[in-house]
């Protein structure tokens, strides 16, 4: 056998394998690899075709695009969205969460009761009790909306269909978390990667007679809509369901302070090997319900829970070669390439080094053997290097002063830490082609416009043709040279250009996120949203003098600083960030934010706080007035409705101003009656 023809069968082996791990995965909900196990078989047939190009009159990797699933059940909006939790790491992370907790809820100096609770490795439900009859059961989905797979859950036998209580609310929601025993694992695992893509797999059957096949089970964990409430505190609500027939998990206990949270931590951590099913972390939740309700939800996790990872897994492996990245705020990031290695079930070829300062303390070199880790499903990072098996000839990495673009690259000054910042960068923004090809990347991406068959790759090749420069070209592409592209035939740029069309209408939140202004994540994009309300109103912090002002008001936020503030004003300070946004503008229809609270005590209110409040803190007050459907203002201005004034320290010049004006005062006593009201 010649070496085109060993070349040819190889090429055949591995597409036939990437079909049926696509078969697996889009179809049958079953699949059999991990996805880095995947996107390495993916590289490697797409390295080949790069190598051999005669591979692709066989067959071109970009044209399998997987297999199509169909619909199998239909989607109902969950009646309150299943969020995710916020994740720590360390004590440090966890005294952070109830320092934050205090911090809102001006209870400085107190030991919160909290509720801790193993975090099950598997997938998540909802099951809807209407006067006790079990009528609907829903997977998380994507948090808002989920689908309904109620007749497979009902498989689950432990999972009551009817609650015996004349207690029972006439409306109650049950979350939990389903998943499989590692010994009945054991007896199914020939058809499934790990427990919990069996469990997945399993409840997305359309037969739930193949569902009852499976060895499911469930902890009950917490709930979504209860009407109406009736109990106090998380640890009530599962010692009630409890009784009536739901599965709590035994290792769930209440606790206080950061001493008994790194005990118990440590304990279960012990205790987890011996379990008969995956945990990755333990949930602390503010036991009580009142302060739950009060701490609220940022866009996408409680306040009041948080999830604490156990230690990470770690694999020893070997540094190939260390490259630079530059990130789409311009962070240059060191990344080491290593030899393919399986860390807790995946298969990873690099590793983050973070910054310069890491790589000269930890004394990183090209060749080095090196221990790794993965904590929290993120890309893992060298924990220690073994100089004992460090070649005679090796050298220290010295890392590059200029970015890839040739720009000189700086570390700045942080207000926050009062410090020099650890990160380089490189400044040019959009001038940088490096920089513009990820901000190109992060607005397709899932959280921003979201536009399917425009992905990363497709990104890469587009800039690389001058196809898209800038955000607006996304929306003015020319479809007839696409055309002349190996791989992009008719259907592909229907939907392509469906895609893109169908992102034009976006919503004002997730047009702010998109953007990439640094320091402004999805929690603060929809803060500045309902501050701005819509595009038009936002377009004046293009002018100068405008954004003098707005950044004024922009401080008073709750959850904006001034980190946010200057990263802002840096950020528009730039003419070319300007004009690209503009010209970005100019392409949408973007939906103004919708009020929360249109019926609210303080709807459509523009409402400014002054001193300290005794019941609860400045945060918290104005997290209130939002929720009422009130814009809170930093900076004076005839356009106030409402100053409210604490009784600690307010400033004297803000009343004046007020009275000035005309604009209606109230004080700290008179806003806690407008809320008992």
């Amino acid at each position: 056998m010649n070496e085109k023809i060993k070349i040819e069968d190889k090429f055949r082996k591995k597409i036939n394998l990437l079909k049926e791990h696509n078969k697996n995965y889009f179809v049958n909900d079953n699949p059999k690899i991990s996805d880095a196990e995947y996107d390495e078989i993916k590289k490697e047939l797409l390295d080949l075709e790069k190598k051999y190009p005669f591979l692709k009159k066989i067959n071109s990797v970009s044209k399998i695009v997987g297999a199509l699933s169909p619909k199998k059940f239909k989607k109902i909006k969950h009646l309150k969205p299943m969020l995710s939790l916020s994740n720590a790491f360390d004590k440090n992370d966890m005294e952070d969460f109830i320092k934050k907790i205090n911090n809102f809820l001006n209870t400085k100096n107190k030991n919160l009761e909290l509720f801790c609770e193993p975090k099950i490795d598997g997938i998540s439900a909802t099951l809807i009790y209407e006067k006790g009859i079990l009528t609907k059961g829903l997977s998380r989905g994507d948090g808002i909306t989920g689908e309904d797979i109620l007749e497979n859950l009902k498989t689950i036998n432990s999972i009551p269909k009817k609650i015996f209580s004349q207690k029972v609310p006439r409306l109650i929601e049950i979350r939990c978390e389903i998943f499989i025993g590692k010994n009945d694992f054991e007896k199914i695992k020939s058809k499934f990667a790990n427990p919990r893509n069996a469990a997945g797999g399993s409840l997305r059957q359309k037969d739930p007679r193949e569902t009852s096949k499976i060895p499911l089970r469930y902890f009950a964990y917490g709930f979504g809509a209860i009407e109406p409430m009736q109990f106090s505190s998380q640890s009530n609500f599962l010692k009630q369901i409890k009784q009536w027939g739901f599965s709590i998990n035994p290792l769930s206990e209440s606790i206080n302070g950061i001493k008994e949270i790194e005990n118990q931590h440590q304990k279960i951590d012990k205790l987890r090997s011996s379990l008969d099913y995956d945990i990755d972390g333990l949930v602390y939740k503010v036991n009580d319900l009142n302060l739950q309700k009060r701490l609220g939800n940022t866009s996408n996790a409680p306040r009041w829970a948080i999830a604490y990872k156990f230690s990470a897994e770690k694999a020893v492996t070997k540094i190939k070669d260390i490259s630079i990245q530059v990130g789409r705020t311009g962070a240059i990031t060191p990344v080491a390439k290593v030899q393919p290695v399986t860390v807790g079930g995946v298969v990873v070829s690099n590793a983050t080094l973070h910054n310069e300062e890491e790589i000269k303390r930890k004394d990183i070199r090209i060749g080095d053997v090196i221990l790794i880790q993965r904590a929290g499903d993120v890309i893992p990072q060298v924990v220690s290097v073994d100089t004992s098996k460090r070649k005679k000839e090796s050298k220290k990495f010295k890392f590059p002063t200029k970015c890839l673009c040739g720009s000189i690259t700086i570390k700045e000054f942080s207000k926050s830490t009062k410090k020099e910042d650890t990160v380089r960068r490189c400044l040019k923004g959009y001038d940088c082609k490096y920089i513009a090809r990820e901000k190109l990347k992060h607005i397709v991406s899932k959280e921003a416009f979201n536009i399917e068959g425009l992905g990363k790759k497709v990104i890469d090749q587009f800039f690389d043709l001058n196809f898209i420069t800038e955000p607006a070209d996304i929306f003015t592409l020319d479809y007839s040279k696409i055309r002349k592209l190996e791989g992009w035939g008719d259907l592909s740029i229907d939907n392509l250009k469906n895609a893109i069309f169908k992102s034009k209408n976006i919503s004002l939140e997730k047009f702010i996120f998109s953007i990439g202004i640094r320091h402004i994540g999805q929690e603060n994009a929809k803060i500045l949203a309902a501050f701005f309300i819509s595009s038009k109103d936002f377009s004046q912090i293009f002018d100068r003098k405008s954004r003098e002002q707005i950044l004024k008001n922009l401080i008073e936020l709750d959850g904006i600083g001034e980190t946010q503030v200057d990263a802002i004003n840096n950020f528009f300070s730039i003419e070319k960030n300007i004009k690209i946004t503009r010209n970005l503008i100019n392409q949408l229809s973007i939906k103004n934010y919708t009020i929360k609270n249109k019926d609210g005590k303080f709807s459509n209110k523009k409402i400014m706080f002054t001193g300290g409040f005794q019941k609860m803190s400045r945060s918290e007050a104005k997290s209130i007035a939002e929720n009422n459907g009130g814009k809170v203002l930093g900076s004076m201005s005839r356009k106030l409705d409402i100053l409210i004034v604490g009784d600690s320290k307010p400033t004297r010049k803000k009343i004046d101003q007020a009275k000035e004006f005309k604009i209606k005062i109230i004080t700290e006593s008179e806003w806690n009656k407008i809320l008992d009201s």
